[in-house]
């Protein structure tokens, strides 16, 4: 119907943006010679650790990276469990896996996304070392209670705060709260290179040394190896990229939060749209906005997929994150779960769809996404709305 689509997410708006300070300093890195865990990846490294409250931060290749390392500086391997949730990134489970651990899956809250936490307890055994909690979409997870069962079961906390970087949980960055912070710069995330990069933030000293060695070939004196590790360092160009961006996301992290409330107001009162929730002393940063579009029990996701295909053909981009949820994925049968074992997770994968959320994402672009989801599902036409208060921006769906 049109020509002039509204992309899932545009990194080309990003670029005009930042792109002038942006290829200044690439240049200045390029003429320099230094290439690699350089000044730019320090100074990276102090800021980032800043930003999450915690002491130190570790750059490494890439978030999955991250979270495989983190778990091998805390010892983590075979013989251990590690529970986490099958609503996310298969890298969440993948890092597990290759750590030689088991992923032992709890089934998730069907308001925020996130991991049950009141199910994680019934889930722990005499195997489990650690919990992982991951920060969907760019909501926090609830820690607190997390929290509590990691400390009576004496077990570790290894966030994947790959989608949630300036997100707070009762005014406490994600990424603190456990022994290690896990963080993609994927290009796609609210905070993104200009390729690949990641990097794990943690309070304790001895992980952060642990995590340098294991980054570097387990080297801590150059051609001496104390002990097997990997080659995951951080580059300065994309070290640079980040500084150069980082000075944005404050900014940027808000404009998504007035997209999230311009959102909330045009699609309140669709029937069968159910919005997304943030649950109470937190503050998202959005890094998707994803909608749940109920479908008969008799024919999951058919309804989903046809607002899908609906908004394309207006011009529209939407993205199904994630449409199998892991413990129904063909890499992880070795787990031994089925169908019906998670059935919240089943449920929302069938579902869930993310709409159009960047910076940049303009008030008539908001208005046109939304007078589309409207007229697929047959809602009517937009009403004039107030823009609400704080307090009612993101009410808790039901």
């Amino acid at each position: 119907m049109t020509t002039d689509r509204i992309p899932i997410l545009d990194l080309q708006k990003q670029y005009q943006q930042v792109g002038t300070e942006l290829e200044q300093r690439i240049i200045k890195v390029l003429r320099s010679g230094h290439y690699i865990l350089g000044d730019n990846v320090r100074e990276l490294e102090r800021s980032v650790a800043a930003l999450c409250g915690c002491r130190q931060a570790v750059g490494c290749a890439n978030g999955t990276d991250a979270l495989i390392l983190a778990l091998w500086a805390l010892d983590i391997g075979p013989g251990d469990e590690v529970v986490t949730t099958p609503f996310t990134f298969a890298a969440t489970a993948e890092a597990i896996a290759h750590r030689g651990a088991r992923a032992v899956f709890v089934d998730i809250d069907p308001l925020t996304f996130n991991i049950d936490a009141s199910l994680i307890e019934a889930a722990v055994t005499g195997r489990t070392r650690a919990l992982l909690p991951v920060h969907l979409y760019g909501q926090p997870a609830e820690m607190e209670r997390i929290v509590q069962v990691a400390r009576h079961h004496d077990l570790k906390i290894i966030e994947d705060n790959a989608q949630a970087i300036g997100a707070l949980y009762k005014g406490k960055p994600t990424g603190s709260f456990g022994d290690a912070g896990c963080i993609s710069f994927y290009p796609t995330k609210n905070l993104g290179a200009c390729g690949d990069a990641g990097m794990v933030v943690t309070s304790d000293e001895r992980v952060a040394e642990r995590l340098r060695v294991l980054r570097a070939h387990g080297s801590r004196v150059r051609y001496h190896h104390d002990e097997l590790g990997v080659n995951s360092r951080l580059d300065e160009l994309q070290a640079v990229a980040l500084l150069t961006k980082l000075t944005y996301l404050a900014d940027w992290n808000e404009k998504r939060r007035q997209v999230a409330r311009h959102y909330n107001d045009l699609l309140r009162d669709i029937p069968g749209l159910i919005l997304p929730a943030v649950a109470g002393e937190t503050t998202p940063v959005w890094h998707q906005y994803t909608v749940r579009v109920e479908s008969a029990a008799s024919a999951p996701g058919v309804r989903r997929d046809q607002l899908a295909a609906g908004l394309a053909a207006r011009g529209v981009d939407s993205m199904c994150y994630y449409p199998v949820p892991l413990h129904l994925q063909p890499a992880f049968s070795s787990l031994g779960y089925k169908a019906g074992d998670f059935p919240v997770a089943e449920r929302v994968a069938a579902e869930v769809l993310s709409l159009p959320m960047y910076p940049e994402l303009s008030r008539g672009q908001i208005e046109r996404i939304a007078q589309g989801i409207r007229d697929v599902l047959g809602a009517g036409a937009l009403t004039p709305v107030q823009t609400p208060t704080a307090a009612q921006a993101y009410p808790l769906s039901s």
